[in-house]
């Protein structure tokens, strides 16, 4: 018993220790991807990043430019859906970037999709900010929006770009319609 309970304890230290090291390889702070010159316009400020975030997702039916959205995220980053279910309760997907593109991908191919940002508020604090973006989702550039709804996007500023830390979205319904104020003039 006594063995046991002194293998147990090493495990314990062995795991501590684990972490520790890894805590302390990544007191940087900075996430450990590099932009890629090409578009670091992408990231030079807020609104350039929401602004890809959009334009990477749209367009006619085709592979969108995903290691675009990559270069976006933090590597932890999250992709949340918020939903109605069959039995009216609220559930939830989350995902992480390459989850998303695994999903949203098969869909792109075959399907035009072009998502647009009608009005945005922002909130901001140090090196992050939380951006509330209302946006129309379309299936041609020009067509008529078949859902509208919000995105709440987390950003953070590392001292040289913007990352996108999570993108976490719920539609509107008829018994959830965006309130007036979500529509109105954009904040900067």
């Amino acid at each position: 018993m006594q063995r046991n309970i002194v293998r147990a304890l090493a495990v314990l230290v062995a795991m501590a220790c684990a972490v520790a090291l890894s805590w302390a390889q990544n007191q940087s702070g900075k996430p450990p991807v590099a932009a890629a010159p090409a578009h670091a316009p992408d990231m030079a400020s807020r609104d350039a990043i929401v602004r890809a975030l959009y334009e990477s997702i749209s367009g006619p039916a085709g592979t969108r430019d995903w290691d675009r959205f990559r270069r976006l995220f933090i590597p932890e980053a999250q992709l949340i859906a918020a939903f109605k279910k069959k039995d009216a309760s609220i559930g939830y997907k989350a995902m992480s970037v390459q989850g998303y593109i695994d999903g949203a991908d098969k869909y792109f191919k075959e399907h035009g999709f072009f998502e647009r940002e009608v009005s945005r508020k922002l909130e901001s604090f140090g090196n992050i900010a939380q951006v509330f973006s209302t946006y129309e989702s379309r299936e041609t550039a020009d067509g008529k929006p078949f859902e509208r709804g919000i995105n709440s996007i987390l950003l953070l500023n590392d001292g040289s770009r913007w990352w996108v830390v999570t993108v976490y979205w719920q539609g509107e319904s008829p018994d959830n319609p965006i309130p007036p104020r979500y529509l109105t003039k954009s904040d900067q």
